[in-house]
């Protein structure tokens, strides 16, 4: 088969594929070097790292002890019945069954293996890193060397919140990593990991950081990688090109239960603020203020003069906390801790776990439209007491008082009675009767109790009706209302 080409056509794929030979033969000029692509410059070669850090990553293996009923003979002789009643024999291998000895079952235990993980060395003197959830409930604890020896280990300590664990197994002179600066990490760098993926020993893995600070909702923020990690690798390290450890892997975005791409690693400071805690008295004290907070939508904070979202919305304060004690109320928007700006609830949860339990520091709260400053003093988290579960309180025959102002929004208030404020230990507020329309469509109900509006606290149906007269009537009403033991803002848009 043939084609016909025109002869300027043919001209010019003759000069293309002449320029394409030259090319190859070398005989046009190379392209510049800014010119050159990225991947010229190679990729990382990773053996000197797995040489350096590798003999100071271990293997674990964990125990645990069961107790079993000692029913096995038991089990024989049902059997043996059942040959015996549909084959006309005893079960084979078994003389045939006679009466059943009346003899006690045993309590028996026994070990079995738990799971498998993986650590690094600390100290030359046998301090292990690890995960807290590889050796949850482990009754016995392995580590196993790169040279294959293997020592039972004793648990120092653990750390659920933060998933980090130290074991001392009982050897000397033994290899180390060495600790990163996490502040040096960078998004995109090479890093690697070494660890017992399915008990897979010394298995060597590589990847990019895809992003640091990842909040998950954990107690601190992750490093997020594109790093092969699965089952086994909890509790290795993540290693950057200069061969130091810059995290601990921990977890994995899976809806498979293996990898899916993403990996989860604690940065490496946290995880070394915790450990020296357990080795030095066995558990982590962290700091706590007793409040419940949420978020700060966009819609909220326009409309309350806040301006963008951020911050941390209490939503409820423990009685007799820290918080209580410097002041602080529900409805407040703290913007502060210290000179740390808060941005979201989880950087006030984390400021606060981070400060030495008896400190004192200063809270920057957002109320009723302006800032003021609060000085709290710090309490230990397990000193605190969690916030009781309030029941509703009895109802006086509240008498709802629908106006004008509360029409417009759908809403019928009543004034608290003394019974109910002392109840609830509130100093006021208006009781939510019936909700319709707009205020239906805010998601407001009966049995709601109105804390503010606008940026006005109302403590009765009067305050109320003079709150929403005086509000915009062309923007969202915010209302900052209590449901419950939790308040919350709700933006009411009346239609027009």
């Amino acid at each position: 088969m043939m084609f016909k080409v025109e002869g300027h056509k043919l001209r010019s794929y003759l000069f293309a594929f002449g320029v394409a030979c030259s090319a190859a033969v070398g005989f046009l000029p190379a392209a510049p070097a800014s010119a050159q692509t990225p991947q010229a410059r190679g990729l990382p070669d990773f053996a000197d790292l797995v040489e350096q850090v590798g003999p100071a990553v271990v293997g674990i293996r964990t125990v645990e002890k069961v107790t079993s009923s000692g029913g096995s003979g038991e089990m024989d002789e049902e059997m043996q019945e059942f040959f015996r009643r549909f084959f006309g024999q005893p079960l084979p291998g078994n003389p045939r069954p006679g009466p059943r000895p009346n003899r006690p079952q045993q309590p028996q235990e026994e070990e079995r293996p738990r799971g498998v993980g993986s650590g690094f060395i600390l100290s030359a003197d046998g301090y292990v890193m690890t995960n807290a959830h590889v050796i949850e409930d482990a009754s016995e604890i392995l580590v196993t060397l790169t040279d294959k020896r293997e020592f039972k280990a004793k648990l120092i300590g653990a750390d659920k919140r933060s998933d980090v664990a130290v074991v001392k197994i009982e050897a000397t002179s033994l290899p180390v990593v060495k600790v990163g600066d996490i502040s040096k990490l960078r998004v995109g760098e090479w890093v690697m990991a070494i660890g017992s993926p399915f008990g897979l020993e010394n298995t060597v893995t590589a990847g990019i950081v895809s992003a640091k600070q990842r909040d998950t909702g954990d107690l601190v923020p992750l490093i997020q990688t594109d790093v092969a990690i699965n089952p086994g690798n909890s509790g290795g390290p993540l290693i950057n090109l200069r061969g130091e450890v810059v995290g601990i892997n921990s977890q994995i975005y899976s809806r498979s239960g293996g990898y899916m791409g993403i990996s989860f690693s604690i940065p490496i400071d946290e995880a070394i603020r915790v450990s020296d805690q357990l080795r030095a008295t066995g558990r982590v004290s962290r700091g706590l203020i007793g409040v419940t907070i949420g978020s700060v939508s966009k819609d909220v904070a326009e409309s309350i003069g806040l301006g963008k979202a951020r911050g941390a919305l209490v939503s409820s304060v423990v009685p007799g906390s820290a918080a209580d004690k410097a002041g602080v109320r529900e409805g407040d928007i703290i913007t502060k801790y210290g000179d740390k700006a808060i941005e979201t609830p989880s950087d006030l949860s984390r400021s606060v776990a981070s400060t030495k339990p008896g400190a004192k520091n200063t809270l920057t709260v957002f109320r009723n439209g302006s800032t003021r400053e609060l000085s709290v003093t710090v309490a230990e988290g397990d000193a605190e007491a969690k916030p009781a579960g309030k029941r509703q309180p009895e109802r006086e025959e509240p008498q709802a008082k629908p106006s004008a102002a509360g029409k417009a929004l759908g809403l019928a208030v009543s004034d608290l009675t003394e019974a109910q404020k002392k109840e609830l230990k509130m100093r006021g507020g208006v009781r939510i009767e019936a909700a319709s329309d707009a205020a239906a469509r805010a998601g407001l109900r009966e049995g709601d109790v109105i804390l503010a509006v606008g940026n006005i606290e109302v403590s009765s149906v009067k305050e109320f009706e003079s709150a929403v007269a005086k509000a915009d009537k062309g923007k969202p009403l915010s209302v900052l209302f209590r449901r419950g033991e939790w308040a919350q803002y709700a933006l009411i848009r009346p239609a027009r």
